[in-house]
């Protein structure tokens, strides 16, 4: 009995040290030590039934066995973050191995291909991201408030007026005591700290609204398994052990390993600046980084890092975000305010001469009037007090030439328009983009999902040359019916998932692919799981905009048969076609004759807006399949039969005809580009108003993107003008349209969802991509996602682009007529009577007047309807128009003559002292710009009110800068050098402000040529030239 015993036990001892290969690492060791141990307590158990019971006790001695468990956070999964890390990081394919492949990861990480992570396990999901970090990746810190205080600060002209206000306190307080003498210098660090603050303010706030917008732009939708369901998250939402898909055009959202797939090509630019294109496959080259972009095939990873245990997090982490982006439009107006600064130097340096001349010759007097300097007698002290009083009034001048509220306007009109156009679902990504799309004068635009509504159905089915019915399918053959079921299961991106038997399917995948995909499950009763469980595929060529394809290599597990699938573009697929099967599935001859009946089927069906996708296949022989020169097999491409050919419904978008009649009356051209056949294309722009019944066969106006190809530069630049609708066209095909337009002097504006749209979204004025068919390389080429892929949305913000523009020019025209009527004033009172009206404190008001508060009113007006009633201002149009210059001189010059009237008559015409005569001054001068504010709402129409109760904050600013004016003028008397105004005073002041609304009025009804005045100016020169 002892003999069996010790037999069965070393049996049991034998096999436990077949130790199975495929364990991993961590596995095998726990495995050795297990051996051990049970082989020790099988040895001793035979020894005491062998030996008797007189035999000394056994001395036991004991053995400590080393296990080498690899640690991690929580001891759960059987792998450490910094292994997976290295791994990837360094493409340790002899670790992968040691590992077990990449099932071994997968395995150690609680994953797998088909089922992903579990959702039900909230607990597990929250281990993971305790055990290796959540996809987000530190950022710099934001700029703080005081970083936009400290950069006000920064302003020479600021830093100039703070030395003269410390000046003045100084010796201010020396001359007239301490009760009285902090007064001027004080008000100007008042009025100083209100301009840093307000303008701090404002740029503060507008980098926070670009950090909100920069958030939600970096959101992108990943397509994940969990739970075996496909599913859309977060890219902030991966964890490891997260299975990702794969397609054309992603960004890799983690680190990972290659799971599954078809040929599958990166672009590692981003990573390691190589511009080939990696390959990723199960043997060599597994790994996967993030950041990198998807360019052909498709497939499923594994997460094994996310992100700051990536290359791309530790490298976005050194990035920060440059909000301070400078557009074209800004770029104009620096110019324009270094111009108008520079003569505003000019005027100050002029004025700064005079005064000090006139004052060291003894003709300036002081208020008692007694002369201010007399040579010997006049104390340093009191001369070095004016000098700084008269230094501070000429830098003040500088201050309200400078129109640095230029900028500002355009920042402020910028970020607003970036808020509400988020709300139109347009997301801007490029501040320049906002601008620029108000002068575009062509809209290139794709047709599925831009122009129609991306919701695609099958409603034709032809089987041969017979159109088979809805619910009459059991009519065709059995054999030709399974035919489709593996060509579009095998064939596919797409997936139909049902997580328990009798519950509907969850389609996913392209609009297309869904489409198909549902039509195969209700009518052809297609079980995708089984399909795939009998077959296996060898190879897959991927679908691609310029094949306009994709076909499938696969073998049946039940006779080991070899047949390729194609499926895609009708015309295509039947050009690789021999015969055809019937509906009885019998196999015919496909002769030239029969091709042309095919190709009048496929055009009827398109001339119907149904896109026309062809079925094919065909047996092949081991032997005759063929090594690619990249070690692929390649696919048979002619002689297959065609089995079928479905008709896709994708019917337009309610109001596209609308906004394209409104793009078109507002003079800019709509130009569709589509991979469509020529004949679905024609219909689909006919119904969206692109083109007219009346003039579809206009000479040129639909052309083959293959015929443009061919064409001569000199004929596309010739013809491109009349194309209104280009059918089969090819990313490449788009790109050269685009050249051609911006070549002929248009501003051009493109839609593109795909990868190989990047291009011509690169080269094009404004690349508008798609936010849900749109690719995240075509987004990152694209200056503004539309959000809904929706047409209608590109229309609103062309509306949105002219309105930027448009509050822009408005800001000008109200800011240069101050600029004008100030500058002339101060200088014309310097110059004849030695003094400045205006002191150094009223003119800073002034300039918060114009500058910010003046900034925020006119640029957040909403867009109007008569935007669209306009041209487009195209490239060549000047930002100060002649309509802009008839407004504007007439205003100035009406202030000027008041002011300098009231300088010099003011008080012989109302009997007032020089204090009451400077106030009448400073107020109406402040009045003016309030009423000329509503003058400056509309450049062109007389009616300057109308609207103007939707525009809360216009309204709102008015009346705050009118309440503070009579808290300036009535209860800071020290602080502005004011006096008191009585009742009759302050409606002098008034009336004669809103003079200004008659004057606009008039002026208003004169018309002004559409040649720019300067264009004279230029051609007289040449003409004496």
């Amino acid at each position: 009995m002892s003999h069996g015993i010790l037999h069965a036990d070393l049996a049991c001892i034998e096999s436990l040290l077949e130790r199975p290969s495929t364990k991993s690492l961590q596995k095998k060791k726990w495995h050795s030590a297990f051996v051990t141990i049970y082989c020790s307590r099988a040895l001793l158990s035979i020894h005491q039934k062998c030996v008797t019971k007189k035999i000394p006790p056994v001395t036991y001695t004991y053995t400590v066995i080393d296990v080498d468990q690899t640690e991690n956070n929580n001891g759960f999964f059987q792998i450490d973050q910094a292994s997976l890390v290295h791994l990837v990081k360094e493409k340790d394919v002899d670790l992968l191995g040691e590992l077990g492949g990449v099932d071994g990861v997968a395995s150690a990480l609680k994953t797998g291909p088909e089922q992903g992570i579990s959702i039900d396990d909230h607990e597990e999901v929250a281990r993971r991201r305790e055990a290796f970090g959540s996809n987000t990746y530190r950022r710099p810190p934001t700029k703080g408030f005081l970083y936009y205080v400290w950069e006000a600060f920064q302003d020479l002209t600021i830093v100039i007026l703070m030395v003269c206000a410390a000046l003045s306190l100084g010796f201010g307080m020396k001359v007239h005591g301490a009760k009285e003498g902090w007064i001027d210098g004080v008000s100007i660090l008042i009025a100083i700290f209100l301009v840093i603050a307000v303008s701090a303010i404002s740029n503060y706030r507008q980098n926070r609204q670009f950090d909100k917008l920069s958030k939600v732009s970096n959101d992108i939708q990943i397509d994940v398994m969990r739970g075996g369901r496909r599913q859309q998250i977060s890219i902030f939402e991966i964890i490891v052990g997260d299975v990702i898909f794969l397609k054309i055009g992603d960004q890799v959202a983690a680190d990972g390993l290659f799971l599954q797939g078809h040929s599958l090509q990166v672009d590692e630019s981003s990573m390691t600046g190589e511009s080939d294109h990696v390959e990723v496959n199960h043997g060599q080259n597994p790994f996967l980084f993030s950041g990198t972009k998807i360019v052909d095939g498709y497939g499923r990873m594994v997460v094994t890092s996310v992100g700051m245990n990536t290359l791309w997090g530790q490298m976005m982490s050194q990035l920060s975000r440059d909000s301070s982006e400078e557009t074209p439009l800004q770029a104009r107006l620096n110019k324009l305010t270094s111009s108008i600064g520079k003569i505003g130097l000019a005027v100050a340096f002029f004025v700064l001469v005079v005064l000090f001349v006139r004052y060291f010759t003894g003709n300036t007097k002081d208020e008692n009037g007694n002369t201010e300097f007399i040579g010997g007698k006049t104390k340093f002290d009191d001369i070095l007090n004016s000098a700084v009083e008269i230094i501070a009034a000429a830098v003040t001048i500088v201050v309200v030439a400078i129109p640095e509220g230029l900028p500002l306007a355009v920042t402020l009109t910028l970020a607003y328009s970036m808020k509400r156009m988020m709300a139109d679902n347009a997301m801007v990504r490029k501040l320049s983009a906002c601008e620029t799309m108000g002068s575009a004068t062509t809209i290139c635009t794709d047709k599925t999902g831009t122009l129609t509504m991306n919701q695609m159905k099958v409603t034709k089915f032809w089987l041969g040359k017979e159109s088979v019915d809805e619910g009459s399918y059991t009519s065709v053959a059995p054999y030709v019916i399974e035919l489709f079921r593996e060509g579009i299961a095998l064939n596919t991106t797409g997936s139909a998932y049902r997580p328990t038997f009798g519950m509907e399917y969850e389609i996913s995948g392209s609009p297309t692919e869904k489409a198909i995909l549902s039509w195969a499950v209700e009518e052809l009763n297609m079980e995708m799981e089984e399909v795939t469980r009998r077959c296996d595929i060898l190879h897959v060529e991927a679908f691609n905009s310029q094949k306009k394809r994709s076909g499938v290599l696969m073998k049946r597990k039940v006779d080991g048969t070899l047949q390729v699938h194609w499926k895609g573009a009708a015309e295509m697929i039947l050009a690789m076609c021999s015969s055809y099967y019937d509906a009885s599935g019998i196999i015919k001859d496909l002769d030239v004759n029969q091709k042309l009946e095919f190709q009048q089927i496929i055009q009827g069906m398109a001339a119907s807006s149904l896109r026309c996708i062809a079925f094919a296949h065909a047996g092949v022989l081991a032997q005759d399949v063929e090594e690619g020169s990249n070690g692929h097999k390649s696919l048979k491409e002619d002689g297959l039969i065609l089995f079928g050919v479905v008709g896709i419904k994708d019917p337009c978008r309610p109001g596209v005809k609308k906004a394209v009649e409104d793009c078109q009356y507002a003079g800019v051209k709509i130009k569709m580009i589509t991979g469509d056949n020529v004949f679905t294309a024609k219909a689909i722009a006919t119904e969206c108003g692109i083109l007219r019944p009346d003039d579809q066969d206009m000479n040129g106006a639909v052309i083959e993107g293959v015929e443009f190809r061919n064409y001569s530069q000199e004929e596309r630049m010739e013809r491109v003008d009349t194309i209104r609708v280009m059918a089969r066209s090819s990313p490449f095909d788009k790109l050269l349209m685009v050249q051609c337009l911006r070549q002929k002097g248009h501003v051009v504006a493109v839609t593109g969802d795909g990868t190989n749209d990047a291009p011509a979204l690169k080269e094009a004025d404004i690349g508008l991509s798609m936010g849900i068919q749109g690719t995240e390389v075509a987004k990152e080429s694209s200056d503004i996602v539309i959000l809904d892929d929706n047409f209608a949305s590109v229309a609103t913000v062309l509306k949105w682009g002219r309105c930027v523009y448009n509050n822009i020019q408005k800001f000008i025209q109200f800011q240069l007529t101050v600029n004008v009527a100030a500058l002339v004033i101060n200088f014309v009172a310097a110059v004849s009577a030695g003094e400045v009206p205006l002191t150094a404190v009223q003119l800073l008001w002034v300039n918060l007047i114009m500058d910010t508060l003046g900034a925020l009113a006119l640029a957040t007006e909403k867009p109007t309807k008569e935007l669209m009633d306009r041209p487009p201002v195209g490239r060549t149009e000047p930002l100060i128009t002649n309509t802009m210059w008839r407004n504007l001189l007439p205003q100035a010059l009406y202030q000027i003559c008041v002011l300098l009237t009231l300088q010099f008559r003011g008080k012989s015409m109302f009997g007032v002292d020089d204090k009451v005569k400077d106030t009448l001054i400073f107020n109406t001068f402040v009045l003016c710009q309030v009423f000329n504010e509503f003058n400056a709402r509309n450049l062109e129409k007389k009616n300057v009110f109308k609207g103007i109760q939707r525009n809360k904050l216009f309204v709102g600013i008015i009346a705050v800068t009118i309440v503070l004016q009579v808290v300036m003028v009535e209860f800071l008397k020290k602080f502005a050098d004011t006096e008191r105004l009585n009742w009759g005073q302050w409606g002098i002041c008034v009336g004669i402000a809103a003079m200004s609304w008659p004057i606009g009025w008039v002026v208003k009804c004169i018309r002004v040529p559409q040649k720019p005045i300067f264009s004279y100016l230029k051609m007289k020169k040449n003409y004496i030239r």
